[in-house]
């Protein structure tokens, strides 16, 4: 199954809620009269309840409508207006580059329970079977299982890991895994770091710690730092998220449990408000079942016509 079906199938339980109240705006909307005049408000307050039960949010939603309530329809049909204006949303986010920084060290963090450790896995399987040599560093130190947790997934992809004993100090197990995947030409680093929230002062400034550390480890690190989102959260987190977002200095968003919910419209509101890239997102339980995120593949899967 290729990475538009695996969406498709992630997104369908999204799909499944918005593609028939869909389709009939669309069929209202796009009469060959219609066609030729601006969206009837009736249909515009319609869509506008339809984007927010999928969870696209409010600000992001009212951008949508206000666009197809101003924009002149000249033949457009409202399908094509909605995605046009979702993809602009997208539009406005882009991933951080690290080209020539090697080797690459990327931070995952979250609050507890979105799944950071099993996404640490996931991604470190991904980038292997891509080519690359990835390292996981597990700097989760105070969670009992979570190094065992790791090292779990790190057997199941195939790939090294740098570990420490429960209490250590996370600064420190990472500066060894910068060293040590220089020194085995491992690339990039993945550090799982505690779960935490931004109003644990003392975790967020161990946090900080482990920047600066990283970065004597190694120039620029660290060169990403991945939000976990939990998909099945909505809305309910997005506010937690971008207050994680300024103190973490995050530069991308992996949401993870897309296939569990029927809200699958938050990653337009992620992208709406946090200005920040999906890079990848999780549709399974399984080690493969983390993939590359596409806004445009997303947009064609949320508001593909019905057969």
């Amino acid at each position: 199954m290729g990475f538009l079906d695996r969406l498709r199938q992630g997104l369908s339980r999204t799909t499944q809620q918005l593609l028939g109240r869909f389709d009939e705006l669309v069929q209202q909307a796009d009469t060959e009269d219609q066609r030729s005049r601006p969206v009837e408000v009736e249909t515009v307050e319609a869509l506008e309840e339809l984007l927010l039960s999928a969870d696209v949010g409010v600000a992001a939603t009212e951008r949508i409508v206000t666009a197809v309530r101003g924009r002149s329809r000249r033949g457009e049909s409202l399908r094509d207006l909605v995605k046009g204006e979702i993809r602009a949303v997208f539009a406005g986010t882009a991933p951080p580059s690290a080209d020539g920084l090697h080797p690459r060290v990327i931070l995952i963090v979250g609050v507890n329970g979105t799944g950071k450790t099993t996404t640490v896995g996931k991604l470190a399987n991904l980038l292997k079977a891509s080519g690359q040599r990835p390292l996981v560093c597990a700097a989760d130190t105070f969670r009992a299982a979570a190094v065992e947790q790791l090292q779990i997934w790190a057997t199941r992809a195939g790939v090294d890991i740098v570990r420490a004993k429960d209490g250590s100090d996370p600064a420190a197990v990472v500066f060894d895994a910068i060293q040590t995947g220089r020194s085995l030409g491992c690339d990039p680093i993945l550090v799982d770091t505690a779960g935490r929230l931004h109003n644990r002062v003392n975790l967020m400034h161990e946090l900080d710690k482990i920047r600066r550390v990283a970065a004597r480890a190694a120039e620029g690190a660290p060169h990403e730092v991945l939000l976990v989102l939990d998909a099945t959260v909505g809305q309910n987190g997005l506010q937690q998220a971008k207050e994680f977002t300024t103190v973490a200095g995050v530069t991308g968003v992996v949401l993870t449990k897309l296939d569990g919910t029927a809200k699958g419209g938050v990653a337009v509101a992620i992208a709406h408000d946090l200005k920040l890239p999906i890079l990848y997102v999780g549709v399974g339980e399984g080690i493969d079942d983390l993939i590359p995120f596409s806004s445009d593949e997303y947009v064609d899967a949320l508001f593909q016509e019905k057969w």
